[in-house]
């Protein structure tokens, strides 16, 4: 079994992250899984994420910082704990053997790349519509507006927007933000504040310029993931069997055959493989904090990076 924390002190991205690196670890080497703390999970309102098996390991929760402390006596059965301990990829993680619970950030894409198709359907949500003259802007504040090594300066947010602008210059913008009254000062859009619809906008936008948040991180990492030619062609099996069933024998052939590809699945395929997506993403931290946020950790290919 492999074990991931829910720490009711994270938000979404960082939960979503650990129970991600959790389930993919435990399908790649063929473990069972499990989370301790989903009743922390703050994505259940819209979001209905399979947990794995229940478990009976106890904890308490650490005042002031919202993190999980294990109640585990010393016994021979006592799972064991691996952590992160960099904020980049740990290539440890590979060789982590059942029976273990981990802890860290896991954002490095190195953790997921390789299973953004499951990823996809384990965070399957409702669809939102986001026309594609509309830019989606994730704006964090909170805490980070406290602290300037933190806080993304508006210069970034303009320049985001004027390279959108060069894409379509008639583009509309919108903001979502766990900081409604700071975003309304500073930005001249709307703004919206509730968690399942600024995810699925930001998971379902054609364009979006994200801070440096891991909120923001998996649902922009699906919108650019393309589906793979056996997806297309099991939707083509799916088809074929459609019209067997309701048209009679015969027709899966000439559902099969070049024209009808061409005429009739040619706009299937094409929503499968839309103009590529565009989303902008912080170099560094902040305008004060030169340090990069996209090296090592939070590099992603599909990004630009300004």
């Amino acid at each position: 079994m492999i074990y991931s924390l829910v720490h009711p002190g994270s938000g979404l991205g960082n939960q979503l992250h650990r129970i991600i690196a959790g389930k993919v670890l435990a399908l790649d080497k063929g473990y069972e899984y499990s989370v301790i703390g989903r009743e922390n999970f703050k994505g259940k309102s819209f979001m209905n994420l399979d947990m794995g098996r229940i478990n009976d390991l106890t904890h308490t929760i650490q005042e002031g910082t919202g993190k999980i402390l294990l109640d585990i006596p010393y016994r021979p059965q006592c799972p064991n704990v691996w952590e992160e301990e960099t904020n980049y990829y740990n290539p440890e993680f590979s060789f982590i053997e059942d029976d273990t619970i981990i802890d860290g950030d896991f954002q490095d894409e190195r953790y997921f790349g390789h299973r953004l198709r499951e990823i996809d359907e384990w965070l399957s949500v409702e669809p939102l519509e986001v026309p594609d003259d509309v830019c989606v802007i994730g704006f964090r504040g909170g805490e980070y507006a406290l602290y300037p090594d933190l806080f993304l300066p508006m210069k970034y947010w303009m320049n985001g927007v004027e390279k959108m602008k060069e894409i379509n210059p008639d583009m509309k913008f919108r903001v979502v933000t766990d900081d409604p009254e700071l975003a309304k000062t500073l930005f001249p859009f709307e703004v919206t504040h509730e968690i399942g619809h600024d995810w699925r906008s930001i998971r379902f936008a054609k364009y979006s310029i994200i801070p440096n948040s891991s909120f923001y991180i998996l649902p922009r990492l699906l919108r650019h993931r393309k589906k793979s030619t056996q997806e297309v062609l099991d939707k083509i099996h799916d088809v074929a069997k459609w019209a067997k069933e309701w048209k009679g024998e015969g027709w899966e052939e000439k559902l099969l055959s070049k024209d009808w590809v061409e005429v009739q699945l040619g706009p299937i395929i094409k929503q499968d493989y839309p103009n590529d997506p565009v989303t902008i993403a912080p170099v560094y931290w902040s305008g004060h904090n030169k340090k990069e946020w996209n090296q090592p950790q939070n590099y992603y290919r599909p990004f630009l990076y300004i």
